[in-house]
């Protein structure tokens, strides 16, 4: 790919950009940027490609899920804690209906920054820019001028965040001889309770059957029972700083430092007249590799086909997903494919359609046929949130959405692969484990076994983006497709989970 450097997306079009008044403070934090040590190894980045690929054989589920956007305040423990445990009990109660790998992908340790569908927005009569994140500006009205030293809060909070992660993994925090420690205490659905205690009863009888065969724990594969592989995730939106951690990794051999950029002229998709600076990219042998994360995607607003995302994505060895919805066309998702994966490697695509509940009928199975008329081998995915956000009817200010909608739109992505002859691979969501002093989780998405209402939304209405499902729901979702899942594998015909009861589960 001798046409690509991991700085040639400067010679296209960019959406969703950040102008910054202090230009000499942006490349003082670049430079700093570019000399720090990887949060990620190749080694764990090619790994996850590897286990995309079973997922986009039907050999494994892809479960990828956190916040919307992740805050600095968020980097101690027991919010990482809570968010790894959500994570933990959705895959154990998937793996144990659908007897699959769950490849378990985290929205942490870098979803820092949001796109907005405006530059500015109104508070109390007040123009001020739109909040787009920790990496970018504050939460407050009298902090939203863009400011680089961001940048290098995100680097040493996903680091930070990233590290505790590590460690938890490694103590034994995701042993399966006791998963009843994640956090599950606190969840008040009697119908949740004793559906999570039957899938534990199961569960240590089958661990209890190993241990007697095998003499020991057993097992090695994706971390046997002890620990598991857990893979971080963020929107790569800012350019700048995903260029500053792309380093080019021979075998055998250390990385390669990216030289400096001598140019920080980049075009502008909302300025057209700008003529970009040329610099002509260097011959490479080796792989680039983003080492923020070992997962990055092209979001909805950023999959321009001459941008420079698309520019970026398709010289990066990690495996990416693209946000397809209802504007992109069947035609159009298979010239971004063959641009980001010419060379046809399954598992290095994820499509991450987000239609909502009322389009999904109309648009997936374009998508689809599009892409089994190619010999394109992807990952696909449901993104249930993105395309069903409300206004509450108590409080227009507040964004919602609902769990009948989401649960839709899963159920009707899962009738037209089938329908198609293709694998609905796995789900993407926003969702938090987050709880308040008192133990009650959030109260930003309506319904589900708790039976929340539009009335109760302000009751516990944390975030500072999108709406998120709380750990009730979130579970709600993980035993739907647990049962979806479980049906398959049997033969047997899948209950409509839409209108399936959520209680009396075997």
């Amino acid at each position: 790919m001798s046409d690509w450097s991991p700085s040639s997306w400067r010679q296209k079009p960019i959406a969703q950009d950040v102008t910054y008044d202090d230009e000499p403070g942006l490349q003082a934090v670049l430079t700093k940027l570019r000399r720090l040590p990887p949060l990620v190894s190749p080694t764990e980045i090619d790994r996850l490609r590897q286990q995309l690929a079973d997922v986009a054989e039907g050999k494994a589920f892809l479960l990828q899920g956190g916040d919307c956007a992740e805050l600095f305040d968020d980097c101690s423990q027991d919010p990482i804690e809570h968010k790894l445990s959500l994570i933990l009990l959705m895959s154990l109660i998937i793996l144990h209906g659908s007897r699959l790998p769950v490849i378990r992908i985290m929205r942490i340790a870098g979803q820092y920054a949001k796109p907005r569908s405006k530059p500015t927005e109104v508070i109390d009569g007040r123009e001020v820019l739109s909040f787009r994140g920790d990496n970018v500006n504050g939460y407050s009205v009298d902090d939203r001028r863009p400011d680089p030293q961001r940048l290098l809060g995100a680097y040493f909070h996903s680091t930070a965040t990233l590290n505790y992660i590590r460690t938890l993994l490694h103590s034994g925090f995701a042993n399966l001889q006791k998963p009843l420690d994640w956090s599950f205490s606190h969840v008040r659905s009697p119908e949740l309770q004793e559906a999570f205690s039957s899938v534990v009863e199961s569960l240590k009888d089958s661990l209890d059957f190993m241990n007697v065969a095998t003499g020991g724990a057993g097992g090695s594969a994706r971390g046997g029972m002890e620990t598991v592989d857990l893979y971080t995730s963020h929107e790569a939106l800012l350019l700048e700083y995903e260029e500053a951690l792309t380093r080019e990794f021979h075998p055998h051999k250390t990385f390669t430092t990216p030289p400096v950029s001598r140019s920080n002229s980049r075009v502008r998709l909302d300025d057209p007249t700008q003529s970009p600076a040329r610099k002509a990219p260097q011959a490479s042998s080796g792989k680039h590799y983003n080492v923020s994360s070992h997962f990055i995607w092209i979001g909805d607003r950023t999959r321009q086909i001459d941008g420079a995302h698309v520019e970026y994505f398709r010289g990066i060895a990690n495996p990416i997903g693209i946000k397809v919805g209802p504007t992109m066309a069947p035609e159009e998702l298979v010239r971004v494919l063959d641009v980001v994966n010419p060379d046809r490697l399954p598992g290095k695509v994820t499509v991450i359609g987000r239609y909502g509940a009322d389009k999904v009928q109309q648009y997936l199975p374009a998508h689809i046929d599009a892409v089994k008329a190619t010999d394109h081998v992807v990952v696909w995915q449901c993104d249930a949130m993105h395309g069903n956000t409300k206004s509450s009817q108590a409080d227009p200010t507040l964004k919602t959405r609902h769990f009948a909608d989401i649960i839709q739109e899963i159920a009707r992505s899962m009738e037209i692969h089938k329908q198609k002859g293709t694998i609905l691979g796995g789900v993407h969501l926003e969702l938090t484990g987050e709880v308040n002093e008192d133990g009650y989780s959030v109260t930003e998405c309506i319904g589900g076994s708790m039976e929340l209402q539009d009335k109760d939304l302000s009751f516990n209405y944390r975030t500072h983006c999108d709406p998120r499902l709380n750990y009730e729901q979130s579970l709600d979702v993980a035993f739907l497709i647990a049962d979806h899942l479980k049906a398959k594998r049997r033969g047997e015909t899948p209950r409509d989970i839409l209108l399936s009861s959520l209680r009396g589960r075997r």
